[in-house]
């Protein structure tokens, strides 16, 4: 009986020393609608999943796969929180989720974790390690809080963190998390032809492409620095294929006059329906303590408010500037308000007073203001 009040004693302190209780939160079962809609669209608890998030629209998805061998949509889930800007995460610290094919494995899942419940995506994988990037610790969790992460809300991650675990407990040995700067249409392509980004999500819309052709997964190795998918050979003919169909749509809506753009962040989105929700009448978000209550920290209220700049490309892939145009806003943020480690990009920049808008920015958010300096970094000054 002593060995076993000193083995619980031992217990006791290591979960102390972690900073977290016993909880049991993490098995916490699949909520009844969730398994009612499974029944109707014939998937099990028992059935592998795949997961896929998309940054612009903030959405991640969870897809079943069936008895055949194919994957079918489950359920799609609003992110409430991510950082940094579209684009691949490059260094530790520059606040980008990843973007990429990564797998989730069992020792990967984190039950104390502090926001509610966490998995971590794997970052850097081989790819990511090829091109020299870093970065540790990038989690798909709870809360509305993102310094890197995809931040779901507790309820949400409750619900995800349970279909994993019952994938994992009938025998999938990791499932594949496809991360993405938006979804891979036609139009969205279009529209970011000119981004610096362009090639690199060209390349991951290959494996997305033999996912919804094949309702399967990709093998994904890495081959010269790219991702490299393989598979069923006709699934394979049918992705190329559609990458020719897909390129003649993008020039001919590029002949249509579709603008070619970049969206740069405050820092990073959420959700429609989360900014719905916090928006006060002045357009800012009001995090209030119910607002706290419901959602936990939202990290950067301020970088959300006005929402995505949309800046107009010219083919070299900078801003576009007409002949007599000159730089007219300057950051006015206080070096004091700029923290370690976080890129300087304030969530309101000021114009000079003496000088005149840049015609060729549009404001997608409600401030209607200027970024061009904001993207000096960016665009490599």
């Amino acid at each position: 009986m002593k060995r076993i009040a000193l083995a619980a004693s031992l217990v006791l302190a290591l979960a102390a020393c972690q900073g977290e209780s016993m909880s049991t939160r993490h098995l916490a079962p699949i909520p009844a609608a969730t398994m009612a809609l499974m029944e109707t669209k014939g998937m099990s608890k028992n059935d592998p999943i795949l997961m896929r998030s998309y940054k612009k629209e903030s959405e991640i998805e969870v897809w079943k796969r069936g008895r055949d061998g194919r994957y079918a949509l489950l359920k799609t889930y609003p992110m409430c929180r991510w950082s940094g800007q579209l684009g691949p995460k490059i260094r530790e610290g520059d606040r980008q989720a990843p973007e990429g094919f990564y797998t989730v494995t069992p020792a990967q899942m984190n039950p104390n974790s502090q926001l509610y419940l966490s998995f971590n995506l794997g970052y850097p994988n081989a790819y990511d390690r090829a091109h020299g990037r870093t970065g540790s610790h990038l989690m798909v969790h709870g809360s509305c809080s993102s310094q890197g992460c995809f931040a779901m809300t507790d309820e949400a991650i409750s619900e995800v963190y349970a279909l994993a675990r019952e994938s994992f407990a009938s025998g999938q040995r990791g499932f594949q998390f496809q991360s993405y700067p938006f979804r891979m249409t036609a139009e969205n392509l279009a529209k970011h032809r000119y981004d610096p980004n362009i090639a690199f999500w060209r390349n991951l819309k290959e494996g997305s492409d033999y996912f919804e052709l094949a309702n399967q997964e990709p093998q994904v190795s890495v081959a010269n620095q790219q991702y490299a998918f393989s598979g069923d050979a006709s699934v394979m003919a049918a992705v190329a294929q559609k990458r020719q169909n897909d390129d003649q749509q993008v020039a001919d809506l590029a002949a249509k006059g579709v603008q070619p753009i970049k969206l740069v962040y405050g820092d990073g989105g959420q959700h429609q329906s989360f900014r719905q929700a916090l928006s006060g009448d002045d357009g800012s978000l009001a995090v209030d303590a119910s607002a706290r209550n419901r959602l936990g920290d939202v990290s950067r209220p301020e970088a959300l408010s006005a929402g995505p700049q949309e800046v107009i490309l010219a083919a070299n892939g900078k801003p576009r500037q007409g002949p007599s145009s000159t730089l007219a806003y300057a950051l006015q943020t206080p070096k004091s308000q700029i923290r370690a480690g976080d890129a300087a990009r304030p969530s309101r920049p000021a114009p000079i007073a003496s000088a005149a808008p840049e015609p060729a920015v549009q404001a997608a958010g409600s401030e209607g203001r200027s970024v061009l300096e904001r993207f000096r970094g960016l665009f490599g000054g």
